[in-house]
């Protein structure tokens, strides 16, 4: 019996010990899937982490190559002030100093007397004698107050008139063709009946002023308007824009670089028809540059005579610069680019 009992507590003990050691086992096995689920978390947030950060870089690339792509676009990268004023600057240097070489080739050759055909430098001599005077000074303010008024009133009347040929189908149908005739006659052939009309006065040379430029200025408002979207207008029309406030606040604006093309070239129309005018048309108690030329002409002071020309040369590239600078304000607002 004693043995039997014995026997039985080593039983008891081996499966008490069994069943620790079974025990033992299961807590390692819940450890070791606990630790493994922890791996795997773990991995799972550093993949999604390193997912996020590649992400991160992904877009971070993609947005300063758009940047880069809109300083392209746009010429964003602006260079240095003397280096843009040097790249604007030597070719036109260049071209001037090809013209003066030519120029005093031609003198050289003897091809005309110096008294009929001076060089540059007897030219620009006289040039800086009328520089200082004040007689000059006196005409160029005559002539370019009748340009200015000139170009202001065929201004408004060209944008009236090309604003109405453009509305109507009627008025285009009519006038249409006779705007652009106008445009490509000469002006110096209105002289005669502006002197008929109006005799030797300001009022002549008014007349042809405005005969020269308003066809222009008309003709650019019209191409403008011609060629502004018409999803555009659809739009403007969408948001209650109709009849005059439709082309106040949209076609105008849209039409604006063609319209300032055609003042451009409308001043140019009036600058030639003015200088025209004063060569025919000599006012008392108004000298003016061309009143000048004829004078130089009838002295035969050629220095003196080409003289006024560079003065009138010069004067137009000066206005002409003003509308180039406004033109490429224009385009530098919308977006479009601008080359070199």
């Amino acid at each position: 019996m004693a043995f039997d009992i014995t026997d039985r507590g080593d039983t008891d003990r081996g499966d008490i010990e069994r069943t620790d050691t079974d025990r033992s086992d299961t807590d390692r096995g819940d450890t070791d899937r606990g630790d493994t689920d922890r791996g795997d978390t773990d991995r799972g947030d550093t993949d999604r982490s390193d997912t996020d950060r590649g992400d991160t870089d992904r877009k971070a690339l993609r947005e300063s190559q758009m940047r880069g792509l809109d300083a392209l676009d746009l010429g964003s990268s602006t260079p240095p002030m003397a280096h843009a004023v040097w790249r604007a600057t030597w070719p036109k240097l260049a071209a001037l100093a090809l013209a003066l070489g030519l120029w005093q080739v031609v003198a050289m050759s003897g091809w005309k007397p110096s008294y009929d055909l001076p060089g540059p430098a007897p030219v620009f001599v006289e040039l800086g004698h009328q520089l200082v005077k004040g007689g000059f000074w006196t005409a160029v303010g005559v002539t370019m107050t009748r340009g200015v008024v000139g170009f202001v009133i065929a201004s408004v009347l060209g944008l009236v008139l090309g604003v109405l040929v453009a509305r109507s189908r009627i008025l285009r149908a009519a006038i249409g063709s006779l705007i652009t005739g106008l445009q490509t006659m000469p002006s110096i052939a209105w002289f005669p009946l502006a002197i008929l009309l109006f005799q030797l006065s300001e009022q002549a040379i008014l007349f042809v002023i405005l005969i020269g430029a308003v066809p222009s200025i008309a003709n650019g408002v019209i191409g403008g308007v011609d060629y502004v979207p018409a999803l555009l207008v659809r739009a403007g029309r969408n948001v209650g824009a109709s009849g005059l406030s439709l082309y106040r606040h949209v076609v105008l604006p849209a039409a604006l670089p063609s319209i300032v093309s055609g003042l451009k070239q409308g001043w140019a129309f009036a600058w030639r028809s003015l200088l025209a005018g004063e060569l025919l048309v000599a006012i008392a108690n108004r000298p003016s540059l061309g009143q000048f030329l004829t004078q130089s002409r009838e002295l035969s002071d050629t220095s003196y005579m080409i003289a006024l020309m560079i003065a009138i040369l010069a004067i137009g590239i000066a206005v002409d610069a003003v509308f180039s600078g406004i033109e490429r304000g224009i385009r530098r607002r919308r977006g479009v680019v601008i080359s070199g």
